[in-house]
């Protein structure tokens, strides 16, 4: 479905000039730095009304040749569509191409945070149309994704915070603070909409926010949110290295499949995979396990898979997943040199 016919509220004044200012500027030169790199001429940008994402709107408007502006009204507070009804009026005053409100259901696991996070990228993928979606993350979320990601000790994943570009997502503003944010609205003169959420100390990130980075701050004698997302940065660059050479190991570990053979996901080569480094080993294991069908091994699951290679003394199969039905998992066994997938019934696994 085209944009035209998506029930979208049309933009059809020109996009005004924005003022020469520095909050405005320096977000203007991250946007347009992102859209060169990325080499992006059409955006959508999910639309919240809060200092981070209006900003951001509004610098779009100003560097990209066409910002389409989309709203998702959570309808977590009383007044939510109000609030969705301003945040369309700023996205008309400040010449976005059109604008939509996307109405959702905020149900799922993982808590209010995660359900909600999970229906809004949802409701962003459906409305894009092929083109990347813009977000407002900040410098500050940055480093608040990095302390969390600390605190669950998972590895170097869980730490390299979030990416500029994930495919469709963007996120211009990771080298901008969240005061610069506010500044470019005040500049703008729009007040922008405080989420109530975001200052509720029943969910960690907000006492992340309000406790711990201003202690760290006071403590440290400053520059932690900086610091933080700058070594997201370093990290991000020495997991995709290492990623790389993962891919390389795996391809060369995947056990060709016999032609008459009944297809049950390609083995592992034991051998290929032991002279790699165990770093780039667990990566390598990782992958492979999601494509047979694992959903995110933790630490602990790929470290006993990984043992069915570097410390091998005759150990059954390793549970990775649940299988198909009732009562089956998915396991990992290691078998005539080689490592394989297979469904088994979990009485079986619990007796390995």
């Amino acid at each position: 479905m085209d944009r035209a016919s998506a029930g979208l509220i049309v933009a059809a004044a020109p996009p005004p000039l924005l003022p020469e200012t520095p909050a405005i500027h320096e977000i203007r030169r991250a946007v347009r730095a992102w859209l060169t790199e990325h080499d992006a001429t059409t955006v959508v940008v999910g639309l919240s009304g809060g200092a981070d994402s209006a900003a951001l709107t509004a610098a779009a408007v100003a560097e990209a040749d066409a910002v389409h502006a989309v709203v998702v009204d959570h309808r977590l507070q009383v007044g939510s569509g109000i609030v969705a009804a301003r945040a369309v009026e700023f996205a008309e005053s400040v010449g976005c191409d059109s604008v939509r409100v996307q109405a959702v259901d905020v149900t799922g696991p993982g808590g209010l945070e995660a359900a909600a996070r999970h229906v809004r990228y949802r409701a962003l993928d459906e409305a894009r149309c092929g083109d990347p979606v813009l977000l407002g993350h900040t410098l500050d979320d940055q480093a608040e994704t990095v302390l969390l990601g600390l605190g669950r000790g998972s590895g170097l994943r869980s730490i390299r915070g979030m990416a500029p570009f994930d495919d469709p997502w963007g996120r211009p503003l990771l080298g901008v603070r969240r005061d610069t944010t506010r500044l470019a609205c005040e500049e703008l003169g729009y007040r922008p909409y405080e989420d109530p959420h975001n200052s509720d100390p029943r969910f960690t990130r907000v006492r992340l926010r309000s406790e711990v980075l201003p202690l760290l701050e006071d403590v440290l004698g400053g520059g932690v949110a900086a610091a933080l997302a700058r070594t997201a940065a370093q990290l991000r660059e020495d997991g995709d290295a290492l990623d790389d050479a993962a891919a390389r190991v795996l391809s060369d570990a995947l056990v060709p499949e016999e032609p008459c053979a009944v297809p049950q996901g390609q083995s592992l080569d034991v051998f290929g995979l032991a002279s790699a480094p165990p770093a780039v080993r667990r990566r390598a294991v990782r992958v492979w396990l999601i494509g047979m069908g694992a959903s995110s091994p933790t630490d602990r699951t790929l470290r006993a898979v990984d043992a069915l290679v570097g410390e091998w003394h005759g150990q059954g199969p390793v549970a990775v997943g649940r299988g198909p039905q009732r009562g089956t998992r998915l396991v990992v066994a290691r078998r005539r040199g080689t490592l394989s997938v297979e469904f088994v019934d979990q009485q079986r696994c619990a007796d390995d």
